[in-house]
């Protein structure tokens, strides 16, 4: 299905490092299909690593709402969380 063509592309965005773009093929099958988690959580771990840990929040968030059993989201929820205060801690 779509969702999960614009999610495959994204994928291959990321390994290419072509973060924008990446970012665009989640977001495109999220509209798509809302209730698929896996777009959510890619999309969340580029932001992360942009240093984007509110938005990667909304989306890990997201990701255990649709599927509390998505331990890979849950983890990756806690790792932004730590990483968002240690930048706060040193004033960045």
């Amino acid at each position: 299905d779509l969702a999960t063509a614009l999610n495959d592309r994204g994928q291959v965005r990321y390994l290419r490092v072509e973060f924008a773009a990446a970012v665009e093929d989640y977001t495109a099958a999220i509209e798509c299909q809302p209730g698929f988690e896996v777009p959510y959580y890619n999309r969340g771990l580029v932001l992360y690593r942009l240093g984007d840990f509110d938005e990667a929040m909304k989306d890990f968030r997201k990701v255990l709402e649709l599927n509390p059993q998505f331990e890979d989201a849950a983890l990756s929820l806690k790792q932004a969380i730590l990483d968002k205060e240690e930048k706060q801690k040193r004033g960045y």
